[in-house]
């Protein structure tokens, strides 16, 4: 089931998964480039992502997350 507010709650698991403060993660944050995050690092996001939400997020869709907005995004178009 997905939350009300996806933003928070991926602001959340990556606040988490990289040790920052999740008020300095913003949507339009990259992943890579601002935030730090390495292959691992998003590997684990996902998984964790995956577990939370039910959802399996294809690896072709995967390559194309760049910033935070881009998983929100996704995640909405997920909802049922």
């Amino acid at each position: 089931m997905m939350p009300e507010n996806i933003f928070e709650e991926v602001q959340k698991i990556l606040g988490k998964q990289l040790r920052r403060d999740p008020s300095t993660i913003q949507l339009s944050s990259q992943i890579k480039k601002e935030l730090g995050a390495d292959s691992l690092d998003i590997l684990q996001l996902l998984m964790r992502i995956e577990d939370d939400y039910g959802v399996v997020i294809p690896d072709e869709e995967l390559a194309t997350f760049e910033t935070v907005e881009d998983v929100v995004k996704y995640l909405e178009s997920q909802k049922s």
